[in-house]
């Protein structure tokens, strides 16, 4: 029985010290009436942030580990990928961040951050460790990380750590309220482009898209029995221009099938800007196909 104790108490001290070796990663971003989220200080002069989850302003307030106060500006958003980053005024010591790679199973350590310049920790598994997936804007996730973990608004955009302490990457919250993980992988790639440019160049067609049943009279015709309804269409962007109109259903993309948008998102991705993208879709009854340029998406 001591033994059992002995490692109860050693695996509850190596918890202890995973969560307070984590504090220097997370900041507390203010937020209007006394809220906050948590960033991620990822390297120097840079932290991440949840996008979904950051109002539309210019500046915050940080609240660094130790309780310092610091000013930061907006540097760059992609909502296709749900990160953020801020630049803080003046540095914030970056921790050494190890990469990790998620296995599912493994035990999955959350931090957020609590407002005072201290740290809160959440713990949990690793509920899935898939490949990459595209999100519902058309952003590429290097892989569907999903965590068996209760997670606080507050603590939203915090790091996530394994058992030796490797970051896995930052939470946020997904489809369903699930607790998911933006890879480290994915920050790596998606950070830096941010920090030049201030957003990630995406291909765009210029029109609104709603999933529909395909009319059952048209079902073996279009050989599928769902597709995407055009709901609307931008005047003279690349779909208007190649004469696409609202009531097109489209059914694929360069051949691949339009049942969820998400199934052709991996289409608009920064190399698509400016290639043909050939449209198959129903117009008045008929199915036909139909030529497109995919243009860069303006920033909103």
């Amino acid at each position: 029985m001591t033994d059992q104790a002995d490692l109860l108490a050693q695996f509850s001290n190596a918890l202890a010290a995973r969560a307070e070796a984590a504090k220097g990663a997370v900041v507390a971003i203010r937020l209007a009436h006394e809220r906050h989220i948590t960033g991620l200080v990822w390297r120097s002069g840079i932290v991440v942030a949840s996008e979904q989850s950051l109002p539309r302003q210019d500046e915050f307030e940080l609240v660094a580990p130790g309780g310092a106060i610091v000013t930061a500006g907006i540097a760059g958003r992609d909502p296709s990928t749900n990160i953020a980053i801020l630049k803080p005024a003046e540095p914030i010591a970056s921790p050494a961040i190890a990469v990790a790679e998620a296995r599912t199973g493994a035990i999955a350590l959350a931090i957020g951050a609590d407002g005072t310049g201290g740290a809160s920790a959440r713990l949990g598994l690793v509920n899935l460790a898939g490949g990459e997936w595209h999100s519902s804007r058309g952003g590429l996730i290097d892989r569907r990380i999903v965590l068996d973990v209760r997670l606080a608004r507050r603590e939203e955009g915090g790091s996530v750590f394994d058992a030796a302490g490797g970051c896995l990457g930052m939470s946020t919250f997904g489809p369903r309220g699930q607790v998911i993980v933006i890879p480290s992988t994915t920050l790596e790639r998606v950070v830096p482009q941010l920090a030049r440019d201030g957003r990630i160049a995406r291909g765009w067609l210029g029109i609104g898209l709603q999933a529909v049943a395909v009319p059952d009279a048209l079902r073996d015709t279009a050989d599928q029995s769902s597709g995407l309804m055009v709901m609307s269409v931008v005047e003279n962007g690349p779909a208007a221009q190649a004469g696409i109109v609202a009531g097109d259903i489209i059914l694929s993309v360069d051949g691949t099938s339009a049942h969820r948008f998400r199934k052709i998102a991996r289409h608009f991705g920064a190399d698509s800007i400016g290639r043909k993208a050939e449209l198959r879709l129903i117009r008045s009854g008929a199915v036909m196909t139909v030529q497109t340029t995919i243009a860069e998406r303006h920033a909103a």
